[in-house]
């Protein structure tokens, strides 16, 4: 039989969270690269950071309510 340990989950759980704000700020980095030095308006990775980073706070939000 299989048992998973806790610290798998705490594992899993740390490393989406980190990879999940990395994500954000290579999207908010390569936004600003594009509008900066490029003048180009990249919607679609305005969208992504922003997507991010809204569901962080929300979550969060949620996390400190339900807790």
């Amino acid at each position: 039989m299989n048992v998973i340990d806790e610290r798998f989950f705490d594992h899993r759980r740390r490393s989406m969270g980190i990879a999940g704000t990395a994500g954000g700020i290579l999207a908010t980095l390569l936004w600003g690269y594009r509008y900066y030095a490029n003048h180009i308006f990249n919607w679609d990775l305005l969208a992504v950071a922003v997507t991010i980073a809204g569901i962080k706070v929300i979550l969060m939000i949620w996390y400190r309510i339900k807790d």
